[in-house]
């Protein structure tokens, strides 16, 4: 398993989105191992992307977006959920983010059922508020280094052909909603890895 480098990060946020797809996001917790294939993303930009939580410009709660990319920057929303993105952005671009919004369970799924209270093991990590709690991921994880082995890490996963992938607009979002950046792999090619 070979950790994506920060190199892999510093390109266009939209590219980043879609070769994330098929990777795999690693969680250590007191010395375990809770995996999953990535298999659904969306990218968020900055000045050409109302819809980003960049937008606008920096805030304490979107700092890591402007920062080093290959950073996780985990936000709260709805007041109750945490979701994880993984900054990517290339070098004209100030600011962007790669939202991870599903997973296919690998490593650890006694542990996600437990996070999750629940056995349907297509249910544990199929959106992103569910993904981040099946993981146990909090604002904790705000900052984490991805590139190197953390609490939090990607790393080369199974190979996922263009073929095999669907965009589509992004979700829950009332703005920009002409961009197709929503990657997911397409549903009858995800399996249990």
């Amino acid at each position: 398993m070979k950790i994506l480098p920060r190199s892999f990060y510093c390109r266009d946020t939209v590219s980043v989105a879609e070769d994330l797809l098929g990777k795999k996001l690693i969680r250590q917790i007191n010395g375990k191992i809770i995996s999953g294939i990535i298999s659904e993303t969306e990218a968020y930009r900055y000045r050409d992307d109302p819809a980003s939580h960049s937008y606008r410009g920096k805030t304490e709660r979107n700092k890591a977006m402007f920062g080093d990319v290959g950073k996780a920057y985990v936000y709260f929303t709805y007041g109750m959920h945490y979701c994880v993105n993984a900054v990517a952005k290339n070098k004209e671009s100030e600011a962007g983010a790669v939202l991870i919004r599903a997973l296919v369970p690998n490593i650890g799924i006694d542990f996600m059922i437990k996070q999750r209270k629940t056995n349907t093991i297509s249910n544990l990590t199929s959106g992103p508020a569910k993904l981040t709690q099946a993981l146990k991921i909090t604002k904790d994880q705000y900052g984490e280094d991805l590139t190197k082995v953390s609490k939090l890490y990607i790393v080369n996963g199974i190979d996922v052909k263009k073929s095999m992938i669907e965009s589509r607009p992004r979700i829950g979002i009332k703005k920009a909603t002409n961009k197709l950046w929503n990657f997911r792999i397409k549903p009858e090619y995800v399996i249990n890895y």
